[in-house]
């Protein structure tokens, strides 16, 4: 603004001052001393070049100037706390998520229309990205990460464990392996979380030999399952995002030998949030949704700052 402002921080002593007629009672109210009210008033005289309170020894009396001053002053600091109300109740009905690509398009979306449904009330903004959450710069709620966790100071609290085990695609036919060892001709594709060295150690077939296998590598589940049902390799999956492609017949499991994971899900949140409504309405309803599902169970876990 290329206008000189006033000190903005003795507009609201003034105000105070002004209504109250009393620069005791504005202290009280703004939990300030008389010497900061009254030290604040005279500074604002000062830049005004005109006094705004007749001074009668401990009595303070508004003179035409400061009562004049003082309407303007407490409508613009009404319309600015109306403006601070009316984002704060958008915020209050906004809850944002952000959750692993995985995660979300596997497992969160295709239930995400249940909880709108019965939260009509709470405006729902997905965030899918492998990227740490920027819970200031972004307004993130509540993040879901899969990882050993807890991350202080922040408030975490564990909610699901997981498991990996082998799978392919429903067209390989003949091909379809008939031990651990024959997955190795096929393919297999890795991510970045590789956890086929500890898979093939409790099938019993040497690292060495798993070596030799091919195939691509990928930085999120997601790709590697898709590769999987394109007969690309054989994908390691996780239990937690792979159930639904193995009830619609996308995908098959080839062994029951299973690896548990050493990460596992976590609600992640800023302190500040972690307590509101908004945000435990969404933690119970992920935790019902899992516990309703033939999900691994939930995670016996408590809430870590």
């Amino acid at each position: 603004m290329t206008r000189r402002l006033p000190p903005l921080s003795a507009l609201r002593p003034f105000e105070a001052a002004a209504r109250l007629e009393s620069f005791s009672r504005a202290a009280e109210e703004l939990h300030l001393t008389h010497g900061a009210v009254s030290h604040q008033v005279r500074a604002l005289e000062e830049h005004l070049g005109t006094p705004l309170f007749a001074r009668h020894g401990k009595r303070v009396a508004l003179t035409a100037a400061g009562r004049t001053f003082a309407e303007r002053v407490r409508a613009a600091l009404e319309e600015i706390a109306n403006a601070s109300e009316g984002l704060r109740a958008r915020r209050d009905d906004r809850l944002t998520v952000s959750v692993l690509p995985s995660f979300a398009s596997r497992w969160l979306m295709p239930r995400l229309i249940r909880f709108m449904d019965a939260n009509p009330g709470i405006e729902v903004n997905v965030i899918a990205s492998t990227a740490l959450a920027d819970f200031r710069a972004e307004e993130v709620d509540v993040a879901i990460r899969f990882g050993t966790g807890p991350w202080p100071p922040l408030v975490c609290e564990l909610f699901l464990d997981d498991e990996y085990f082998p799978v392919g695609s429903p067209k390989m036919g003949r091909k379809r392996p008939k031990t651990p060892r024959d997955m190795i001709k096929l393919g297999i594709i890795r991510e970045d979380r590789d956890y086929w060295k500890q898979w093939f150690d409790k099938a019993g077939v040497p690292i060495e030999e798993a070596r030799e296998a091919r195939g691509p590598t990928f930085n999120d589940s997601t790709y590697a399952l898709q590769a999987a049902a394109r007969g690309e390799g054989i994908a390691l999956a996780r239990r937690s995002i792979v159930y639904e492609d193995l009830e619609r017949g996308a995908l098959v499991r080839l062994f029951d030998i299973t690896v548990p994971s050493k990460q596992r899900y976590w609600f992640v949140s800023p302190k500040e949030t972690a307590a509101t409504n908004k945000v435990k309405v969404f933690r119970d309803w992920v935790r019902a949704e899992i516990a309703a599902s033939p999900m691994r169970p939930l995670a016996q876990g408590r809430a870590k700052t």
